[in-house]
């Protein structure tokens, strides 16, 4: 996970998900036609996996890509190569993925992301977002840092480790995150985890807006598998 710059109006400071928006070269056909896995997708839905593994290399340096041609991921040395080159270029829209993916001759590695969740800003707040959360194995010996401007630090964390520090005030967690960790925790390993997101149903969670003499509480529906139907909004959230 990592954690944002406290200067983003956006949960600032928070402990989340590597993540972004869909850029404009997430549509490209180029792109598209180096995306693997995605056989029967329409192009929006090949976009959100394009602009999931862009984003990723953009903020943590993890490459879900392979040579064309090959079943094997980016070796390591070569992915600590492509960081350097790449990565503020394509968080700038200097250039767009297509432009990296034909200059290496690379795929990405679609077939490699598995969906986990959905969820929708409520329509109340004053800032919304559409978000798709994948889950992904990284690839082995791969680096992973953060870009030091989105984001400031980054750790691996275990999901009960991230709940404890959330709840002893050392680290930040918005509902959203903090309801995937818990249940990513649920899963005993990265294999489990895939697993039981390849099973599951993924259904689109909009909080509904309830006033209750405690503040503002959100429901969520019961099949979007979290264990709970409502939750109390942080104060300043």
């Amino acid at each position: 996970m990592v954690v944002r710059h406290q200067q983003i109006d956006f949960a600032s400071g928070a402990l989340v998900f590597p993540g972004g928006k869909l850029a404009p070269g997430d549509h490209d056909p180029a792109a598209q036609a180096r995306c693997a896995g995605v056989t029967g997708m329409d192009a929006d839905a090949i976009a959100l996996r394009i602009a999931a593994i862009r984003e990723a290399f953009e903020e943590c340096g993890v490459l879900l890509a392979r040579p064309r041609g090959s079943t094997a991921f980016v070796d390591p040395a070569r992915v600590a190569t492509l960081g350097p080159r790449y990565r503020a270029a394509l968080d700038k829209g200097a250039i767009g993925v297509a432009a990296m993916l034909e200059a290496e001759d690379l795929v990405l590695a679609g077939d490699a992301l598995v969906p986990f969740a959905h969820w929708t800003t409520p329509t109340f707040m004053p800032k919304r977002f559409d978000t798709r959360f994948y889950l992904a194995a990284a690839p082995a010996e791969q680096v992973l840092l953060h870009d030091g401007s989105e984001a400031v630090d980054s750790v691996w964390i275990r999901p009960q480790d991230a709940l404890a520090q959330a709840d002893a005030g050392t680290r930040t967690l918005v509902p959203a995150t903090r309801l995937n960790v818990e249940k990513l925790g649920r899963s005993r390993s990265v294999a489990d985890a895939l697993a039981a997101a390849r099973a599951d149903t993924i259904i689109e969670v909009l909080p509904e807006r309830i006033d209750t003499a405690s503040g503002i509480r959100l429901r969520i529906p019961a099949a979007a598998g979290y264990g709970i139907t409502e939750f109390l909004l942080p104060a300043g959230a």
